[in-house]
């Protein structure tokens, strides 16, 4: 298993802001992914969430997935290989 990080805030902030610290996850994953600071796979880990339940969230805040020119190349190499079968 992983080791933990603790991050502690003033509880004070977490009620001001009004959000449960498991919703804090999820916007801290949200904003990462976003910024491309972690990939889906480690994004949804951080919200906590299946990977559809976590696709469905971005979409809710018109986040556009990444998916760049080598994941297109990837893909159509899979497809070309899946077509050869």
């Amino acid at each position: 298993m992983d080791a933990m990080v603790t991050l502690e805030l003033p509880r004070r902030l977490i009620n001001t802001a009004r959000i449960t610290t498991d919703e804090l996850k999820v916007e801290l994953a949200v904003h990462l992914y976003q910024t491309r600071r972690l990939g889906i796979g480690h994004a949804r880990e951080l919200a906590s969430l299946s990977l559809w339940e976590f696709r469905q969230l971005l979409a809710s805040r018109h986040i556009a997935p990444h998916y760049e020119v080598e994941d297109l190349a990837a893909d159509m190499e899979t497809w070309a290989e899946l077509d050869n079968l």
